[in-house]
């Protein structure tokens, strides 16, 4: 379960990690009395969402009048798919460098990890390997000061910021440990007037661990399409590209991601529909994606339990009474192959019966691809 930034602040302010001085707003009016209790503000959209600040999550307000008229702009727009309905407005920081550091699981060697960069505020995926410090930890000791002061000497950090940045990591994997968390991330991690100071924060908590936290918030997560996706019973998360996926399994579904990436394009969304799902819900999963407005929709069906026959009725179904706008490529291959196929051809609609050539296919006609 995500939290929202000003959660996720809490928490480190509880372990005496340094954050910016800060307030909840839900109003214009609240977002006026901030800034003129805090001075300017960054006013930061409440969304379970990443790029918030390239989206215009990220707003600045040197006056109570600035902050009261950004905040109406800000409250009640969308932001990747998320509503905006409150906002954390945070002291404005003189910042002199930026750092990352997280806490997190290595799935692979199942124990914790810390990482650390000296090129902090983007993600840390763009973040050239050889710039990130690792450190594996030893669940039976635990992060002590020494662990802290080797990744700040490996770091090349020295004085006062050493000391600092060896503190931290430890009050950091102490929240790690405690909230029974699958992250922990401070980004950027900043030097304002010599100290570090958590600019941004990051505190994702594992669903099983729940019942172990009865005083936490509980925060549904997810856009509308996604809930609206959930409650069909599909699994379906969203993308920032432009080529609507539908394909049955998780494995194909990210295969066909995989594909679309591979030949240059840019999905615009995950959906498994499942092994038999029938033909209702999958019409449904269907709507949502032409209501997405992609430039082109994919299916990707290789069928086992799930009947080609009864995707193809789906795709009818959705073409004859919302209608399908956009150009629409499909794979199909598996269980009642031939009906399907015999079903759309009737319909004007051909099918492939390889994944490669329909992907490449998907992404000519949305214009993009490799030149």
């Amino acid at each position: 379960m995500k939290q929202y930034e000003y959660l996720a602040k809490q928490a480190l302010a509880e372990h005496g990690i340094p954050i910016p001085p800060g307030r909840l707003v839900n109003t214009p009016e609240e977002a006026a009395e901030a800034v003129s209790a805090i001075g300017p503000a960054a006013l930061k959209a409440q969304v379970l969402v990443g790029g918030r600040g390239k989206a215009g999550g990220i707003r600045f307000a040197e006056t109570p009048e600035k902050a009261r008229e950004t905040a109406e702009a800000m409250l009640g727009m969308d932001l990747k798919g998320y509503t905006v309905e409150r906002l954390y407005a945070e002291g404005k920081l003189e910042i002199e460098r930026e750092f990352y550091i997280s806490v997190t699981t290595d799935r692979n060697k199942k124990v914790p990890l810390v990482m650390a960069s000296l090129s902090g505020g983007v993600e840390i995926e763009d973040v050239a390997d050889s710039e990130i410090v690792r450190q594996w930890v030893n669940p039976r000791v635990g992060v002590l000061p020494y662990f802290g002061r080797q990744m700040a000497e490996r770091l090349g950090l020295k004085g006062t910021l050493a000391k600092e940045f060896a503190d931290l990591v430890v009050k950091l994997y102490q929240i790690y440990r405690e909230r029974d968390a699958e992250l922990v991330e401070i980004n950027p991690l900043v030097v304002v007037n010599g100290h570090l100071m958590a600019a941004d924060a990051r505190l994702n908590i594992d669903d099983s661990a729940l019942f172990r936290h009865k005083n936490l918030e509980r925060i549904e997560e997810g856009s509308a399409l996604e809930k609206k996706v959930h409650e069909i019973g599909l699994a379906y998360v969203e993308l920032d590209g432009d080529i609507a996926i539908m394909a049955n399994g998780a494995g194909m579904a990210m295969a066909t991601v995989d594909a679309i990436q591979y030949f240059g394009g840019k999905p615009a969304n995950f959906l498994d529909a499942g092994g038999g799902a029938s033909v209702e819900p999958t019409a449904q999963a269907l709507d949502v994606l032409v209501s997405m407005n992609p430039k082109v929709i994919f299916i990707n069906i290789f069928g086992g339990i799930t009947r080609c026959d009864d995707v193809a009725k789906a795709i009818l179904q959705v073409k004859q009474t919302t209608g399908i706008p956009v150009p629409l490529v499909v794979r199909l291959v598996g269980t009642n192959e031939r009906e399907g196929v015999a079903l759309l051809e009737a319909a004007g609609i051909s099918a492939y019966s390889d994944m490669a050539p329909a992907a490449e296919r998907a992404v000519q006609l949305a214009g993009e691809g490799r030149s």
